[in-house]
């Protein structure tokens, strides 16, 4: 998984069953200004926050970051779907 900090582009391979596919989403980083350096978050997806003395390192935390938080969703998605019977498919939002 990586966020491109250039682009504003999340791209990740997604599972559909056996099938590995990329796909890109694009999140909104904001970076704020502050005494120690800056402070980063995504407005769309909540907990994904950073820090770093420079705004290049707040970028790079974040891109860090990111991923954490979606690594972490699913496998908590995972262990408490555990021995359930679900559909899991791919779900692609239009842009509005």
């Amino acid at each position: 998984m990586a966020f491109d900090i250039s682009t504003g582009i999340f791209s990740a391979m997604a599972r559909t069953g056996e099938i590995m596919a990329w796909m890109a989403m694009t999140l909104t980083a904001v970076y704020m200004k502050v005494k120690e350096g800056y402070v980063a978050f995504t407005e769309e997806l909540p907990g994904a926050n950073a820090q770093g003395e420079t705004l290049d390192e707040a970028r790079q935390n974040l891109n860090e970051a990111v991923a954490l938080v979606l690594e972490s969703n699913r496998a908590l998605a995972e262990h408490s779907l555990e021995g359930a019977t679900v559909i899991r498919e791919t779900f692609v939002l239009s842009a509005a």
